[in-house]
């Protein structure tokens, strides 16, 4: 199992450390361990590691498991990880996911104020932070080649049988928290939803060899 570092500001560090991985059932851990494997070969053979988590208008899902991705590897220490997101189309940011961000949390500070708003979303203090916005699957902003392409919804899913540059393409679907917007339990479902997916992407990365 890989070393963790203690980079990460305090309050997520916390979080991270109170995520149960052993709630994940093992028909779940199925559908996790393609990603896995493709991070532990990218490992093996020395090569970077570039993940690009797809859904349909790249607003909720897709940024929460990327921003979770990118903070796991850098608390397990696995080195070359690039995270990304994308949509079939590109709509917004929804500014539920960064207040919840902000609440677990990490820095958020956002850097423009059209309809397509552009978040600075740091979890370290000498981290890079993430570019969060929406955007198209193929944008410039994503990588072209050698990448794996998760999909993070139903529809996405269905809707790309191909992913152009992708390596693989692997299925890791979450309910949309959308269906609570504008309801009294928006906040606690996407606070739900955010720590499923922090909780299935920290098993992930615990299981690399470094």
């Amino acid at each position: 199992m890989t070393t963790t570092s203690s980079s990460l500001f305090s309050e997520i560090e916390k979080l991270i450390e109170e995520l149960n991985p052993q709630t994940i059932q093992d028909e779940r851990k199925a559908v996790l361990q393609p990603l896995v494997d493709f991070i532990q070969s990218k490992i093996t053979t020395s090569q970077e590691i570039r993940i690009n988590f797809i859904c349909t208008h790249n607003s909720r899902r897709s940024h929460l498991a990327q921003v979770w991705a990118q903070t796991l590897a850098s608390h397990f220490n696995i080195k070359n990880v690039c995270c990304y997101s994308g949509g079939t189309e590109s709509t917004a940011l929804f500014p539920m996911v960064a207040e919840t961000l902000k609440n677990s949390g990490f820095k958020i500070q956002k850097l423009s104020e059209d309809n397509n708003p552009v978040y600075s979303i740091k979890y370290a203090e000498n981290e890079h932070p993430i570019i969060g916005f929406s955007k198209k699957l193929d944008a410039d902003f994503n990588p072209k080649s050698e990448f794996a392409a998760i999909m993070t919804c139903d529809s996405a899913n269905t809707g790309c049988p191909f992913f152009p540059g992708a390596e693989k393409r692997i299925p890791i679907t979450f309910e949309d928290p959308k269906a609570f917007d504008n309801t009294p339990q928006q906040t606690e479902k996407y606070k739900e939803r955010s720590l499923q997916i922090a909780t299935e992407l920290f098993y992930v990365f615990s299981q690399i060899q470094s």
